[in-house]
């Protein structure tokens, strides 16, 4: 089976798009179509993903309209929901004999083995795998030497040497040796360092940018410094710390370069910290109304900036620490009465409620946190966090915009505040899944296939179940699993 890129999820606006006109979010039909086959192993989330039936929303793929071409025959298109809803198992159920994509193989037997039935070069396996003997791999069982060589590249970032494999061939238990192994590089600089592995995975989330970087390095104009948010990531990630850190963090880290290099917790007050570390480097958010990534001064400068309600921070927050992209009409959980248009940016319109339903809700908790205007803290609030923000802005006096509720939503769940908003993010199951998901890319080069998503979704299960959101048990289950160890 070919690996195809895929989207981890959908609302019913990516699926309808184009059936019916309209783009609503509940409920979804990858969630339907799991329903109708909850042992696929693309459902083992729970739901599919949008690949099943589109190339890229609102297209669909031969899949797709094979579906279409099923669904609630002679009823007037747009189809009303409540028809689409009612007629999709019936539509599937339909197409299940048919073969959409020429591949001799009909759809359901490749829904049944993870293949894609709207895609021709991804069909099922026709031969059973055999373990065997060739060269110096055994190919199709766990192959602790191939295991070795791999884990020493993926996170000690070089070969094995001709000893450390020895090693292994005299030991009496391969498997554990290689889980000894993997713990020596979860120590190494490697790993955790600066530019390290982990450091890295950072990149997309923080968006670093030289030109208004403060303290070290500055740029022309220094407005703020992530140093702060790379070690608070790195430390979340390291030495089995609760990842939820990551949203949920009241502290801030200070990196030490070793080597080892060390990563120190501290708690200082704005005020403390403009004492310590000057006005170009101190953190503006006061401890209360802290929450990890999204609160850093970093986060407020880069992506609020100067915006009264501030959508960009909300989609990257939840782009970034939820794995969903509402550009990409991911994570659409519309609330009602939404999006009302506070700010008079014309969002009730058609073409922009069916995502601002999502978004807007999400944004209200950002919007008492300032960005650029923050850095006149000092004189004024003494924190970038105040409740009257919104009536310093010109607008506020001709639009709603004073008026903004600070409560919002998320994940269809109501939230007071930003500190209730992280909340419900770090243990919600897609706050998992994006954690894992960083490491699956960083070591395989893509999403999982639908033959692999069984194996990903236990992952992720496991790491905010048994392992407590400790990276590194996570990491031990993964090199374990037929994925990462089978030839």
């Amino acid at each position: 089976m070919v690996r195809t890129k895929a989207l981890l999820s959908c609302g019913l606006a990516a699926v309808l798009w184009g059936w019916t006109g309209v783009a609503l979010a509940q409920p979804p039909a990858t969630k339907i179509f799991c329903d109708v086959y909850p042992d696929a192993p693309a459902c083992a989330k729970g739901s599919t993903e949008c690949s099943t039936c589109h190339d890229a929303v609102p297209g669909r793929n031969a899949f797709g309209r094979t579906v279409e071409k099923h669904l609630a025959p002679g009823e007037p298109r747009p189809l009303a929901t409540e028809t689409f809803v009612a007629g999709l198992p019936e539509a599937l159920a339909t197409a299940e004999g048919e073969d959409s994509d020429g591949d001799g193989v009909t759809n359901r037997e490749e829904i049944r083995s993870g293949s894609a039935p709207g895609d021709a070069g991804s069909k099922p396996a026709t031969e059973a795998c055999t373990p065997s003997v060739v060269g110096r791999y055994r190919l199709c069982t766990y192959d602790a030497a191939y295991v070795l060589r791999k884990v020493y590249l993926d996170f000690c970032g070089r070969s094995a040497t001709m000893a450390e494999q020895a090693e292994l061939q005299s030991a009496a238990d391969p498997r554990a040796h290689v889980h000894k192994v993997l713990d020596t590089c979860l120590k190494s600089e490697n790993w955790r360092g600066k530019d390290g592995v982990v450091w890295n995975l950072a990149n997309r989330k923080i968006r670093p940018s030289a030109s208004i970087k403060s303290g070290k390095d500055a740029g022309p104009v220094p407005l703020g410094d992530y140093e702060d948010d790379y070690a608070l990531f790195v430390y979340t990630q390291i030495d089995n710390h609760d990842a939820r850190d990551l949203l949920l963090a009241r502290y801030f880290v200070e990196r030490i370069d070793g080597p080892p290099t060390i990563y120190e917790t501290f708690d200082r007050s704005p005020v403390q910290d403009y004492i310590q570390r000057g006005q170009d480097g101190a953190q503006v958010v006061d401890r209360d109304h802290r929450a990890g990534m999204i609160t850093t001064r970093w986060f407020l400068v880069a992506f609020t900036m100067f915006t009264p309600l501030p959508r960009t921070s909300a989609a990257q927050a939840y782009r970034a620490y939820l794995g969903r992209d509402l550009a990409m009409q991911e994570g659409i959980v519309p609330i009602a009465g939404e999006p009302f248009d506070y700010d008079a940016k014309g969002v009730k319109a058609p073409e922009c409620a069916s995502c601002h339903a999502t978004l807007d809700p999400l944004t209200y908790p950002f919007s008492r946190y300032g960005g650029l205007d923050s850095l006149k803290w000092i004189s004024k609030t003494l924190t970038a966090y105040w409740t009257e923000r919104l009536s310093q802005f010109p607008e506020a006096d001709t639009t709603e915009l004073a008026n903004t509720p600070e409560a919002g939503a998320i994940l269809g769940q109501p939230v007071a505040n930003l500190v209730e908003w992280a909340e419900v993010a770090a243990n919600s199951p897609e706050f998992a899944e994006t954690l894992v998901m960083n490491y699956w890319r960083e070591f395989f080069g893509g999403p999982p296939t639908a033959e692999e998503m069984p194996t990903f979704a236990e992952l992720a299960l496991r790491l905010r179940t048994i392992h407590n959101y400790g990276i590194e048990r996570m990491l031990h289950d993964l090199i374990d699993t037929e994925v990462y160890g089978v030839p």
